[in-house]
């Protein structure tokens, strides 16, 4: 089955120009388009798309991250197996509406001169459950997220909620290695590796891969700069 996706931009000729390039891809489906984050909202809820691609600068009202997290709410859907994935598109991104994003639930970043095949490599990462950031966008990100914690997530002794290895599998997601790397490094198995990712990103109440490695971060399992043992 196709990735089925939901584009939110509150201009006309990119929800077009996105529709027209993503829709030639065999395994991508647009399957609705949205001028606003209220807009937004009421698609999701109704067409349940499997990636929102949601504009960071909308103007109607209501900006991308406060619908990403709206959208990202544990009470948006009465469907238990139905988690709204958010994709961000920006022309220009910064640390702090990087930060924002993630923190409202967002799993990926991606600026919208991007290659389509970058593009489309964000939508795939996010589908299958893992975060994207743009590489372009990514330094000094961490550090930006390492001194800002969340007032609203009490995360102190949250890692004490992991073993030991989820803690080592962590550690290594945090300093950016996929599920094969970390699959070499350890020895495990892939399907070992995968449901280590799975239990941890349970343990820690998040939706995925980067918001895990936010935790990471703010809790000093890692700190920027250091590297993977």
């Amino acid at each position: 089955m196709p990735i089925t996706l939901l584009l939110t931009d509150d201009e006309v000729l990119i929800r077009s120009g996105l529709s027209l390039m993503l829709s030639v891809q065999p395994d991508l489906e647009v399957v609705g388009e949205a001028g606003s984050g209220q807009e937004a909202i009421t698609l999701t809820r109704e067409l349940t798309p499997d990636v929102v691609l949601m504009d960071l600068n909308l103007h109607d009202g209501m900006d991308g991250i406060e619908a990403t997290r709206q959208l990202t709410a544990d009470d948006f859907t009465p469907d238990p197996d139905y988690t709204a994935k958010v994709l961000m598109l920006t022309g220009l991104a910064d640390d702090e509406n990087v930060h924002a994003a993630l923190r409202a639930g967002a799993s990926g970043f991606v600026l919208k001169a991007s290659a389509p095949a970058e593009l489309t490599t964000a939508i795939k990462c996010v589908a299958r459950g893992n975060g994207y950031l743009a590489p372009d966008i990514t330094r000094g990100v961490i550090a930006s997220i390492a001194t800002r914690p969340s007032p609203a997530r009490p995360v102190s002794g949250i890692l004490d909620r992991l073993t030991p290895r989820e803690r080592e599998i962590l550690t290594l997601m945090a300093h950016g290695l996929n599920n094969d790397d970390i699959a070499a490094q350890l020895y495990l198995a892939m399907a070992t590796v995968k449901t280590h990712v799975c239990r941890i990103m349970m343990r820690l109440d998040v939706h995925d891969r980067s918001q895990a490695v936010v935790v990471a971060y703010q809790n000093g399992l890692v700190t920027p700069g250091s590297q993977p043992q």
